[in-house]
């Protein structure tokens, strides 16, 4: 999973014009996060057609802001440059709840 750098919503836009991205919002301080970590290889290998982009919350606190993302993990799904789902509350999230959610953006 690739890091994403610090950035803004329409830096973030502009750099994934085509194309399937997963944007995995996460901080290492978050237990919730720590708890999907070690699925999230799994995750990416059965969702291949989906770039996963690896989001410090904390090092972009802004893009976070700008996107509306109040709780980790969250995940935010984009088809060529535009938002096409998103999975995001307070709860911790299992395996089986992030495919769920990817499956559901395929219909």
């Amino acid at each position: 999973m690739k890091d994403l750098p610090k950035t803004n919503l329409a830096t973030l836009e502009n750099q994934i014009p085509k194309g399937k991205y997963m944007l995995f919002f996460t901080a290492g301080w978050c237990p919730d996060c720590r708890f999907i970590k070690p699925a999230m290889p799994e995750i990416e290998q059965k969702y291949s057609d989906y770039t996963f982009l690896k989001v410090d919350r904390d090092e972009n606190i802004d893009l976070a802001g700008e996107m509306g993302i109040m709780g980790i993990p969250s995940f935010v799904a984009y088809s060529d440059g535009h938002e096409i789902g998103r999975f995001s509350n307070p709860d911790r999230k299992t395996k089986q709840e992030v495919e769920s959610f990817i499956d559901s953006l395929n219909k």
